[in-house]
Order: C-alpha cells, then sequence, then structure tokens
C-alpha cells in the first residue's frame, strides 16, 4: 500500500485538498513528492537518537503524537505552527523546508508555494501516523511485535531496513518502492540523497 493510499483511508488526503482548496490528485500528487523528504528526516533522527529507535517514539509523542493526525482530520482549520515545529525537529532550518518544496515542485510540477503549506500538514499526518502504529509512547497502539512496533513500521516505511534487526513483514507493504526514486530496489539512497542535497 503506497502512503498516499494510507493517507486516503484516514481521510488525511482529503482534508489536506479541502483546505487547501486543490484537488485530491493534486494533493496525492504533492504527498508522493514531498513524503520522501519527510520520512528520509526521521530515518536521520532515528540515527542520531541515543537509544535509536525507541528514542525515536519518545519524540514523537513530544511532537504531539497521534494528536497531530486528529487536528489535521479536523473540520477546524490546522494549526500549521505544530506542522512547523516538526518540520524544525527533522530538517532543522526553514530553508531545508524550502529546498524539499523546491524539488518537490521540480517532481510534480505543482507550485512551490502550494507544496510549503502543504508541508507541515503532511509532516502532521505522517507523525500522528507513526506514533499511533508504533511509538509515540501513551497515543501508541499496542502491535503484535510489542516495543518494536516503531521499528517495523520504520523499516517498512524505508525499504525494511533498520540497524541490528530483521525487517517486520507487512509493516506497509509497497511503500518502499513507491520510495525507490530510481528504480535500484534500494529507496534509502534516494531518500538521503535528497536530504543530503538540501542540507549542503
Amino acid at each position: 500500500m503506497q502512503i498516499t493510499d494510507i493517507l486516503a483511508q484516514m481521510g488525511g488526503l482529503q482534508s489536506m485538498a479541502r483546505e487547501l482548496g486543490v484537488s485530491e490528485a493534486d494533493a496525492a500528487s504533492g504527498v508522493e513528492a514531498l513524503a520522501p523528504a519527510i520520512l528520509g528526516g526521521f530515518k536521520r533522527q532515528a540515527q542520531a537518537q541515543p537509544a535509536g529507535l525507541e528514542g525515536l517514539g519518545g519524540l514523537l509523542g513530544q511532537l504531539g503524537g497521534g494528536s497531530l493526525l486528529d487536528q489535521v482530520l479536523a473540520p477546524q482549520p490546522t494549526d500549521l505552527g505544530r506542522g512547523n515545529d516538526v518540520l524544525g525537529q527533522i530538517f532543522g532550518s526553514k530553508d531545508v523546508s524550502r529546498a524539499v518544496a523546491r524539488n518537490a515542485s521540480s517532481q510534480s510540477g505543482l507550485d512551490p508555494s502550494l507544496l510549503k503549506k502543504m508541508l507541515p500538514m503532511l509532516a502532521m499526518l505522517i507523525t500522528g501516523y507513526m506514533a499511533r502504529q508504533g511509538g509515540g509512547g501513551a497515543e501508541a497502539q499496542v502491535s503484535p511485535q510489542g516495543g518494536r512496533g516503531l521499528g517495523g513500521l520504520l523499516g517498512g516505511l524505508l525499504g525494511g531496513q533498520r540497524a541490528g534487526s530483521t525487517p517486520q513483514g507487512g509493516a506497509l507493504p509497497g511503500l518502499a518502492s513507491m520510495l525507490d526514486l530510481n528504480g535500484d530496489g534500494n529507496p534509502l539512497d534516494d531518500i538521503m540523497g535528497m536530504i543530503g542535497k538540501v542540507m549542503r
């Protein structure tokens, strides 16, 4: 299942399209172009945490956990400040966020100003989804993998590759192939290469 399908099932794609005044097709194009950078940012956070993925689970909770997902899905206007807080954590600066939006614009053909508005919303949806599925403290749902739920989820999001563990089958099948931008079977090099370019 691709990330656009996941967001559509949750109602996130529809919420973003409605709030931004665009079609769901345009919203889906924006998600496909922006999501690799957001996921790559979370991958960097997991690598930087002393406790690895467990530390990332705590960070998801600190950023707002599942409430971020609820806020985007609610009928009221989204508080983009919370999404910008997430972006500040995973990218480090607004310059990186702007560069990610420009890069996504060249891929999707959408206006960079639209993608800059979409970026914090998408960051909230992804953060809230990951917290609910695997790691945000009290927000986390118990999974068959127990404490390894977030690792299994990120393993699926990022191509089933995480240090010192076996990928959990079926975390998010199909998403890794969507993230494999150059078709070489390994999405991580594409994601991290994109983040590396915008962080120079």
